[in-house]
């Protein structure tokens, strides 16, 4: 029996987002072709100039963005952020730490800090119910 993973394709936008760059940024070809999952692996594992250059300089997806500034993508909208950004503009954006930015940075270490704090109930939930 074949295995169904060496046949599988997807559509060049979830290629992009698996490798975390802006489709319309990438390559004619890249854009009009399905990709294989072994094609996929080979990009991951070897990636040609194109995707070295734009995973370094973008433009960037709006989730790299996010987690390049210490936002959430929501955070990224607040702050009126709504296109792609290279990395470049990305570094601005830090220098410059407009009120925005700060904000939502703060915001977002108080979403990991009780996501921390419910991991750890959780896990100490289920020590505890392992003792009974």
């Amino acid at each position: 029996m074949k295995s169904q993973q060496s046949t599988q394709t997807m559509k060049p936008a979830t290629a992009a987002k698996k490798l975390g760059v802006y489709l319309p940024a990438t390559p004619a070809s890249f854009q009009e072709s399905v990709v294989s999952r072994a094609e996929l692996n080979e990009l991951q594992a070897n990636p040609p100039e194109w995707l070295r250059e734009l995973r370094s300089n973008g433009p960037h997806p709006r989730p790299v963005v996010a987690a390049k500034l210490g936002v959430s993508i929501a955070g990224l909208a607040r702050g009126g952020v709504t296109e792609p950004l290279t990395t470049e503009q990305i570094e601005a954006l830090k220098q410059e730490q407009p009120d925005w930015l700060e904000k939502e940075r703060a915001t977002q270490a108080e979403v990991r800090k009780e996501a921390a704090r419910i991991k750890n109930l959780k896990q100490e939930k289920e020590s505890g119910a392992e003792r009974d």
